[in-house]
């Protein structure tokens, strides 16, 4: 059993790391610009690792998507190809609400994902239904994608349900 002053230490340490944590600002005045109705136009490709809380590789994926935008409205059609043989189709209909403001629905979504640049960094914030067997979880992404170049954009996403971190995703996503 903790006791209270160790209870408190941990406390601390957790909001001390928690305040440490970036702001989408601190990408502000960087390069290249993100427009997410330029990289997200046209066919992509993206492979990726989901991480388990433990940090072990639970899941290996390839992503092919096609992107396309009329005016401010966007569609993101996503296939993917599990490592285990599974596959999955995801179709984001997006939406630039305002410059660098983003919103985005897809059927396993729940409510509308909130999406933001800034400088070469987009920060999307969502809920997903996720089925596990025969289960199905809600649980939030935190996901946060770098363009490098015209060409290519890494994607870091903390996925957490109840506010405890559960895994992580990391895609590698290429224009063609």
């Amino acid at each position: 059993m903790l006791s209270f002053s160790r209870l408190l230490t941990l406390i601390l340490s957790v909001l001390l790391i928690s305040s440490c944590a970036t702001s989408l600002d601190e990408y502000a005045d960087s390069q290249p610009e993100f427009k997410l109705e330029e990289f997200f136009s046209g066919k992509l490709t993206a492979w990726g690792t989901f991480e388990d809380y433990s940090g072990k590789v639970t899941r290996r994926f390839k992503v092919e998507m096609t992107g396309t935008w009329n005016g401010n409205k966007g569609v993101l059609d996503e296939d993917f190809y599990y490592d285990d043989g599974e596959e999955q189709k995801r179709i984001w209909r997006l939406t630039k609400e305002a410059p660098g403001v983003y919103s985005g629905e897809a059927d396993d979504i729940v409510g509308v994902a909130k999406g933001e640049v800034k400088g070469f960094a987009l920060n999307w914030s969502y809920t997903m239904s996720l089925p596990v067997d025969d289960d199905i979880y809600e649980v939030h992404f935190d996901d946060w994608m770098y363009l490098l170049d015209d060409k290519s954009v890494i994607n870091k996403a903390t996925v957490s349900k109840f506010g405890f971190e559960v895994g992580q995703v990391t895609l590698f996503i290429q224009k063609q």
